[in-house]
């Protein structure tokens, strides 16, 4: 059993924790250890409501500086620098780098100097990581030598597996993709001096505001062959969770919107089951909150113009999906260091 920290216990830490409860990866991860800028009270009390994903699933309380839930005791911590903790101490295996605060290796290697001999971050990083791992498409990159490893990003676990599919149906020349992306917590909830970027200044609750993104570089980064040929951009929009890719792409060879879907729901059952999902039903992103998959085609949406050109909608829940995603990592990176 894995013995993991969690720093940074924001959206995604706490759907981490939530998760290894929830989905049963409890039985692969014992956590340690959390340090999160907060009180534990407040810790204690944001882990058991949740306005997005409900009420957690186990029994909750505290003991002086200790997260208890069921039978388990975390160690809670508040420090700014995570090099200041006894990490080595607790015996930790792997942290769970959730602060969105270390993405290049320099910095990162912080938490290897201070006892930590394993680091898997939740966001996109410099390439001087070991490896960008998005679970079901490169998971066997993996390696026992490998101590800082990067889970993608969430709109990148959603995408790759489905460049992936049409790279082998059709080929892929160029494309786009336009992010809709639920608000997050580098916004305000009214106009503020929030951050330098002018635009994240403004109201999360009343505009749909463009943001830049690194998507791009992302699918360069795990698929070579598209690099330069596709192109991203994001916006925000005023809802809680769930987004959806809005992608459309020029094919190699000439494709029917039934050849894409058919290739899609089957790999939803074989390569990407559990991962890539299928509907032709008449959703709405509510119905994909709490939704644990990557991406979810909606083959109602789909449509091909001149035989080349395919247009997709890509729904993903933002946080559930993706935390679970970095779980997997976690456990593929778990059975290599046992082989």
């Amino acid at each position: 059993m894995l013995r993991i920290a969690i720093n940074g216990y924001g959206r995604i830490g706490r759907s981490l924790l939530r998760a290894i409860y929830e989905n049963g990866y409890r039985q692969q991860f014992q956590v340690v250890a959390i340090n999160e800028l907060s009180d534990i009270d407040t810790i204690s009390y944001l882990t058991r409501y949740d306005t997005t994903h409900g009420r957690f699933p186990k029994p909750v309380s505290v003991d002086e500086s200790r997260l208890i839930i069921g039978e388990d005791s975390i160690q809670c911590f508040s420090e700014r620098d995570p090099a200041n903790i006894d990490w080595k101490s607790l015996n930790i295996d792997l942290v769970m780098e959730c602060s969105g605060s270390f993405s290049s290796r320099h910095d990162a290697q912080r938490y290897l100097d201070a006892g930590i001999p394993r680091l898997l971050l939740s966001q996109p990083a410099s390439s001087e990581v070991d490896a960008t791992i998005v679970h079901g498409f490169n998971e066997h990159d993996l390696s026992n030598q490998q101590t800082i490893v990067s889970a993608a990003s969430c709109t990148t676990n959603c995408v790759i597996p489905v460049f992936d599919v049409l790279q082998k149906l059709c080929g892929l020349e160029h494309g786009t993709t336009q992010t809709i992306h639920s608000a997050m917590n580098d916004q305000p909830v009214i106009d503020a001096y929030h951050t330098k970027d002018l635009r994240l200044t403004r109201a999360a609750i009343s505009s749909i505001i463009p943001v830049d993104t690194g998507l791009a570089k992302g699918i360069a980064r795990l698929m070579p062959s598209l690099s330069g040929k596709i192109e991203c951009n994001a916006i925000r929009v005023p809802t809680l969770n769930v987004s959806v890719v809005d992608m459309v792409v020029r094919t190699n060879s000439d494709v029917t919107v039934e050849q894409v879907n058919d290739a899609l729901r089957n790999a939803a059952t074989s390569k990407y089951a559990g991962i890539v999902g299928f509907t032709q039903e008449p959703h709405a992103s509510v119905d994909f909150n709490h939704d644990p998959r990557s991406v979810i085609i909606d083959g109602t949406q789909t449509k091909v113009v001149d035989s080349r050109m395919v247009k997709l909608l890509c729904w993903f829940d933002n946080e559930w999906g993706y935390a679970n995603r970095m779980l997997d990592v976690a456990v593929q990176w778990a059975m290599v260091l046992k082989s």
